[in-house]
């Protein structure tokens, strides 16, 4: 088990009278442990106590020989998987359950304990995970160096006029070579009026001259994850494009001054959509300005006019203002930053000028 994080779990379910909890996301199981178990539809839990009495109750398809620090429990295809949880459950104690526990298994527990009281777990999960520990950020800070990498190399196939899934099957291979094991996401390219479209699926469109071309892509690297958006031109800029995308740079950069500890999150997004707004885009902006991310792509926590959280250290999240003219121009600039001590530190560095390729 990783001690300090599963310590922070704990505190926090002592702060809220969780009399323990029931986790079976295998993100956060991962997390918790440093083992990745799928277990497709059948029951996976780590139960944790105040105590830290923890079980992990795991079907025997999924055997695991080294020590993870935590009782195991293996269950077969016949056992009643839910009873074998309820043995290492006091239901006298609210009982914290994971938001992804799917509900067959929720359904059953009720069904054998009626009166059981339930709060959501992910609560307590979802925000120790979005405060990242220095092992953590080194990963990030690797995974985006390759993802500098990857997007550097895929700009450069734009000349070979590619379709848009020829270029995502090239990215997968890029990956590969750099030790990624994916992608973090299914990436976003896209040419002309398809960049109007903030999350195009990738067809068979090629580039023509004039095109902007959002190119948003992720890998993941040792079970963390990179995203970064970058936008060119194929050949040629319109005066209307090259105005589009030095808004949505300066929108960028306002919202990234802003991060820092103490700000809230609505206030960050704010700084990118007023700036916008107060351009004529506003409605064109048709998105929140960004996600958190870590061992999933998007995690719990996102920074938009909504939420009024506030930044703290260590949390690590996108800041991705667009602008999108339908049928016509799309423009996405993104970085992932991490809220430090005095303010913030820029996982990436590649180049934003406006660029014109080929």
């Amino acid at each position: 088990m990783k001690e300090n994080r599963v310590k922070k779990v704990i505190e926090q379910m002592k702060e809220q009278d969780y009399g323990q909890l029931l986790v079976s996301d295998p993100a956060t199981i991962f997390y918790l442990t440093g083992r990745w178990i799928h277990p497709g539809e059948r029951l996976l839990v780590l139960v944790i106590t105040p105590e830290n009495k923890n079980t992990l109750i795991v079907n025997k398809l999924f055997p695991i020989e080294e020590d993870l620090g935590v009782e195991k429990v293996f269950i077969d295809d016949t056992d009643d998987a839910v009873a074998k949880v309820l043995e290492y459950v006091d239901p006298a104690k609210p009982i914290g359950i994971d938001k992804n526990w799917p509900a067959h298994f929720l359904l059953h527990l009720l069904e054998l304990v009626p009166d059981a009281k339930l709060k959501n777990g992910s609560l307590i999960t979802d925000n120790v995970r979005a405060v990242k520990d220095d092992e953590e950020l080194e990963l990030l800070r690797a995974a985006s160096k390759d993802n500098e990498i990857a997007i550097d190399r895929l700009k450069k196939l734009l000349p070979e006029e590619l379709t848009e899934q020829e270029m995502a099957a090239k990215l997968g291979e890029i990956y590969k070579e750099l030790g990624n094991s994916g992608f973090s996401f299914d990436p976003i390219i896209g040419y002309g009026k398809n960049a109007a479209d903030p999350h195009h699926e990738t067809d068979d469109s090629t580039v023509s001259p004039g095109d902007s071309v959002i190119l948003d892509i992720g890998g993941v690297k040792d079970s963390y994850c990179s995203d970064m958006t970058r936008t060119v031109f194929y050949k040629e800029v319109s005066d209307k494009g090259r105005e589009i995308y030095n808004i949505v740079l300066e929108a960028q950069e306002r919202a990234i001054a802003a991060v820092k500890p103490g700000v809230k999150l609505s206030d960050i997004d704010a700084a990118a959509r007023d700036y916008i707004t107060e351009k004529g885009y506003g409605e064109y902006f048709t998105h929140r300005l960004g996600h958190f991310i870590g061992i999933e792509c998007h995690e719990f926590g996102d920074v938009s006019g909504s939420n009024e959280q506030k930044a703290v250290v260590g949390n690590v999240f996108s800041i991705e203002p667009g602008v999108y003219v339908p049928g016509e121009v799309g423009v996405r600039i993104e970085d992932l930053v991490i809220v430090t001590e005095d303010g913030y530190e820029n996982l990436n560095h590649y180049p934003k000028d406006l660029e014109v390729i080929g």
